[in-house]
């Protein structure tokens, strides 16, 4: 007699059908499981390397969609292109498309939500994603579930010469175009002059995003009040402050779950990082009530099967929480940190996510017990003539094992040629740095400014 297992209808897969309809079962030996075929937008080595650090890695194929080169620093982004494009590579695979996962800002962030919807892939919903995107019809949003965690706001038109009467709002203040990203193209007003510089760069610049933003907008159910606030208006918000926090998290099947809080810690101009560090030094009741304050947005919107990241501020004098903004992505920055620290990269997350599963990222498994992504800064237009060379960042190495370098401008251009910059500084090297303590980390930091040496000329 012969055991035989009969599924209705029958299972696809590499086992061979007999004549009963049913599938031989041998013993002492498994049929090899499938790698899930997962695809990143605009993978690049870096990131390889992170997804490469995750559990169960052996069991996923990690596969490029598009080159970073299509969705990355550009000076207008082709929504249709990227989507056709994507589409065709898709389409074209020759395997199961198993996931869809992805790390960077606009416009992958906005472009996934309708390659998921559209491959019948797990994800938020493009509208969820612009609620969050869209910096006006987030803070609407935001202003209907927790008003008292939000500044005053209000959008505009910078092309408008009576736009800053129409505001209503007293300086000191922020304006931002309502969609952007790394800071770009943010000013802090104190002045009519401070507005007019603002405005000046604004115009001269803000195209680049406002014909494609507009154009994943016709994508989404998106209602009036929103509609006619498109990618070429401004928004501008009051200030809040505090200690500057980023909550990283997920939700999945309507459960909003944070993971990890990482530290922002700024240059002494206020407006640019001096670096992220993980974990968090903020008051663990503190945390709680920021992760409290995140779940009633994200539930408010709808937000599902996605990772997310919310940035705060905590004012320790007034004891009171501001949000600054929710990002539908994980953090690219903060990728390393959580490997140094919990011994995987949040890409994790975002990979058991894009299979419909629920994530569950280890917890200080890693190599050291704190963790910081630094930058090296400079704050005036310069003419790079010389960048580290290979000597330096060898002995870098040498002296701090692990430690993660990214060497920005290069020899022969300006540093004002350098894209997608805060308004006040240049980025010259970013340092991922792990250490036993944040007095560690920072004297490593200053050992590898001293070993990475920049040369600039007028």
């Amino acid at each position: 007699m012969r055991l035989v297992c009969t599924f209705t209808p029958p299972l696809a897969g590499p086992e061979t059908l007999d004549e009963t309809g049913g599938y031989p079962l041998t013993y002492g030996s498994r049929p090899a499981l499938r790698k899930k075929n997962i695809f990143v937008v605009g993978l690049n080595d870096f990131n390889l390397g992170r997804l490469q650090s995750i559990r169960n890695a052996e069991n996923y194929d990690f596969l490029q969609l598009l080159d970073a080169g299509d969705v990355l620093e550009q000076e207008q982004y082709d929504i249709d292109g990227i989507l056709e494009k994507s589409r065709r590579q898709l389409n074209g695979f020759p395997g199961h498309v198993d996931g869809l996962i992805h790390y960077i800002d606009f416009p992958v962030s906005t472009t996934v939500p309708i390659l998921c919807r559209e491959f019948g892939l797990p994800a938020a919903s493009l509208e969820a994603v612009l609620k969050c995107e869209h910096k006006y019809w987030s803070r609407l949003e935001q202003r209907a579930c927790i008003p008292e965690h939000i500044p005053p706001f209000a959008a505009f038109d910078p092309f408008d010469d009576d736009a800053l009467a129409g505001l209503g709002m007293d300086f000191p203040f922020w304006i931002k175009p309502i969609k952007s990203f790394s800071s770009y193209l943010g000013f802090h007003i104190r002045n009519e002059r401070d507005w007019a510089h603002a405005i000046g760069e604004i115009r001269a610049h803000i195209g680049r995003f406002e014909g494609s933003f507009d154009r994943v907008m016709e994508f989404a159910d998106v209602p009036g009040d929103v509609a006619n606030i498109g990618g070429g208006a401004c928004i501008a918000e009051g200030l809040i402050g505090g200690r500057m926090c980023t909550q990283e998290g997920f939700v999945h099947k309507g459960e909003v779950k944070v993971y990890g809080t990482v530290d922002s810690l700024r240059e002494p101009n206020g407006s640019s990082f001096a670096r992220y560090q993980y974990p968090s030094g903020l008051p663990a009741s503190v945390r709680k009530r920021m992760t409290r304050i995140i779940e009633r947005f994200l539930k408010h919107v709808g937000y599902d099967n996605a990772p997310f990241n919310a940035e705060f501020f905590w004012d320790a004098n007034t004891d009171h929480i501001w949000l600054l903004e929710v990002n539908p992505r994980i953090s690219e920055s903060h990728t390393d940190l959580f490997e140094k620290v919990d011994g995987a990269s949040h890409h994790e997350i975002a990979t058991d996510l894009s299979l419909g599963q629920r994530p569950r990222l280890p917890y200080r498994d890693g190599q050291y017990a704190y963790a910081a992504k630094c930058f090296i800064r400079g704050y005036r237009d310069a003419y790079v003539t010389r960048v580290p060379d290979p000597a330096h960042l060898e002995q870098l190495q040498r002296e701090m094992p692990g430690t993660l370098v990214k060497i920005i401008p290069s020899p022969g251009m300006r540093l004002s040629e350098l894209m997608d910059q805060d308004s006040y500084s240049y980025t010259l090297a970013l340092l991922w740095i792990g250490g036993p303590s944040p007095a560690q980390i920072q004297k490593r930091f200053e050992r590898a400014v001293e070993l990475l040496e920049f040369e600039f000329g007028d």
